[in-house]
């Protein structure tokens, strides 16, 4: 038996599908779960009674939020066993690219991503949906199931734990820019000097593999150690490399190719005067759509 497919979105959903994806990538860090959520979403519509159906936003909104909060409780699992740390896929931004669906008006960041791994379900949606969408507190209960001053808590408690890991003072996009360049150059002249004044005291260093490429297996610590390590790279891998400077995930960043192929991605996180963590997707499957986005950089 052949299985039909629905048909395709209307004109009015269609409207709807930056709003969606956008939601449904902050909460799974990956593109192509998200889309599959939003395909899921409209599929449910269509076998839904439009005329039980008051707002066709506020309906897809809650049923992405649900199948996205089912889907990263099912990743948890995976994600506790994956090879090395775990880091969101990142989307190339700034160009006319399918990943811009991903609504780019509010914080789509790295770091942002790396912040809510840390947060339940419940608190990373009901989180995305107050700070970044800017939705009500009665959409957020309908959504969840739960009061209003239920969700008001967990928007709270959400905030609070993010605000700790964040700088209490974004950098504007020029200055994080000025510090990618700076960075790459005092790597590729070998300026250790100019590296360790660049470096917060306490920045981090995070690199995801995912067990196909070579990555650390742990988070690095420390200025010294992350210089270290980045210089021995240098040295390694000298002369073999060509850094692109793109904006993925709304900021600058740099991808990094070998011989033609895309090797990695970085991305920074700062806080106007220092780089606060660098995290750096190697994982080809992560990368296969960013290359595919980003051919023309080439």
């Amino acid at each position: 038996m052949i299985a039909l497919r629905p048909p395709p979105p209307s004109e009015e959903l269609q409207r709807h599908r930056p709003r969606l994806l956008g939601l449904a990538y902050r909460m799974l860090g990956e593109l192509a779960p998200a889309e599959d959520v939003v395909q899921e979403a409209y599929l449910r519509w269509h076998q839904e009674d439009p005329r039980d159906i008051q707002s066709p936003e506020a309906w897809l909104v809650t049923v992405v939020s649900r199948l996205a909060m089912d889907r990263l409780r099912r990743a948890a699992t995976e994600r506790a066993a994956y090879d090395g740390p775990w880091l969101p896929e990142p989307v190339l931004t700034g160009v006319p690219t399918p990943a811009q669906a991903a609504e780019q008006a509010s914080d789509l960041s790295v770091a942002l991503l790396v912040l809510l791994e840390s947060l339940k379900p419940e608190e990373r949606v009901a989180f995305l949906l107050r700070e970044v969408f800017d939705e009500e507190y009665a959409t957020l209960a309908r959504v969840l199931g739960r009061s209003e001053p239920a969700v008001r808590q967990l928007v709270h408690r959400a905030r609070e734990r993010v605000r700790e890991g964040r700088p209490r003072l974004p950098a504007p996009p020029e200055v994080n820019e000025q510090l990618l360049r700076r960075f790459l150059s005092a790597l590729h002249t070998g300026d250790q000097a100019a590296l360790v004044s660049m470096l917060a005291p306490g920045v981090t260093y995070t690199s995801d593999g995912g067990g196909k490429a070579y990555a650390a297996r742990r988070r690095i610590e420390g200025a010294e150690r992350i210089i270290r390590m980045l210089l021995g790279l240098r040295q390694k891998l000298h002369g073999t490399m060509v850094h692109r400077i793109v904006q993925l995930n709304g900021q600058a960043a740099v991808l990094t190719f070998r011989e033609g192929a895309l090797f990695h991605a970085t991305m920074l996180d700062v806080d106007g005067e220092h780089i606060r963590a660098i995290y750096r997707v190697l994982n080809p499957d992560k990368l296969q759509r960013l290359l595919r986005d980003a051919i023309h950089l080439m």
